[in-house]
């Protein structure tokens, strides 16, 4: 590694943390690191977990797609799914070679890396444990919520809030890091939390033991990316600066910077994703709450995207511009 090349970590899982590695992954002087979250239990990510035992894959190949440079053909062979096999059926492509690749070669990382060098990925990308575990939430009236998928997609037209989020082990009385990611966070310049739904893609990183005492330590910059849109039964009437609260409430500090989006979609694009129950993130930064934090808003929307997502290529401008100057003047 050049002795000027910045090391980066992200944490997080799901879309976002693609959309934020498919922008970082042209940067310019800068190790990538990628922590990914281990709790997917839906779709052919959840019957792998289930049927073969194993890690589930869906989201580190969401990694390893983005720091790929084939993402673009890559992408539709790798995330078809099968259709006529009745024991396939549902599963992707990628999902299966991924796994297959695990089996053979004796346990995930190696599978990950092994996949990660068919796609030539300019990268490192590490499951934050290798134990199983079913994430769950505990809501503001004390029910509990079993599984990722089960949080992700509440059912009805109301829920209580969520109070914590927890993890319970498959087979083990406890849950331990993957000792490379804390190598990776005590060694980072900077480290880039989310985006993404923050109890089932971005908290589950940092509940996992030795995760947030590793950040508390680190000398690296932890910069927050806040969504643009909030999500029913996670983040209803979240703003901006509940993203942040909850996030230093689970990691018993601040965070150094957030980052966020000040360009709202269109009306249009608003009310379809308010018959979903979710509204965009208003940040005022006006508040008194951001003056020990650095705060960055721009333009970061995706605007040729159908759903609303950051735009890879202006996310990784903002954080060229941190990067390169240190702490650059304000974004507005």
């Amino acid at each position: 590694m050049d002795a000027q090349d910045k090391r980066i970590v992200t944490i997080g899982g799901g879309s976002g943390q693609f959309v934020l590695l498919s922008g970082l992954r042209d940067l310019e002087d800068a190790r990538i690191t990628a922590v990914v979250s281990m709790v997917d239990s839906g779709g052919s990510t959840g019957r792998l977990r289930d049927e073969l035992g194993i890690l589930p894959p869906g989201d580190i190949l969401k990694c390893i797609l983005a720091l790929s440079p084939y993402q673009n053909a890559c992408r539709s062979i790798l995330l078809k799914r099968f259709k006529k096999d009745r024991r396939l059926k549902g599963h992707s492509a990628g999902n299966m070679l991924l796994t297959m690749l695990s089996r053979y070669t004796g346990n995930f990382p190696a599978g990950v890396a092994a996949l990660a060098e068919i796609l030539d990925v300019d990268g490192t990308i590490l499951p934050v444990t290798l134990d199983r575990a079913t994430l769950v939430a505990e809501l503001t009236d004390g029910k509990r919520i079993y599984g990722e998928e089960a949080i992700d997609l509440p059912r009805g037209t109301q829920r209580e809030r969520i109070r914590d989020v927890f993890l319970v082990p498959h087979h083990h009385s406890s849950i331990s890091v993957y000792p490379p990611v804390l190598e990776a966070i005590e060694q980072a310049d900077y480290i880039f939390i989310g985006p993404g739904d923050l109890f089932t893609s971005v908290i589950p990183n940092l509940i996992v033991p030795g995760v947030k005492e590793a950040l508390q330590r680190t000398a690296a910059k932890i910069i927050f990316i806040i969504n643009i849109m909030t999500k029913f039964g996670e983040t209803h009437h979240f703003s901006g600066k509940d993203f942040v609260v909850k996030l230093e409430e689970c990691l018993g500090q601040k965070v150094n910077s957030i980052i966020g989006n000040s360009a709202k979609p269109s009306q249009r694009i608003l009310n379809n994703y308010l018959e979903q129950k979710s509204d965009f993130v208003l940040i005022d930064s006006a508040d008194s709450f951001w003056k020990d934090r650095s705060l960055y808003l721009t333009d970061l929307l995706d605007t040729h995207a159908v759903i609303v997502r950051h735009d890879p290529q202006k996310l990784a401008c903002m954080i060229r511009g941190i990067i390169e100057n240190g702490e650059p003047a304000r974004f507005s």
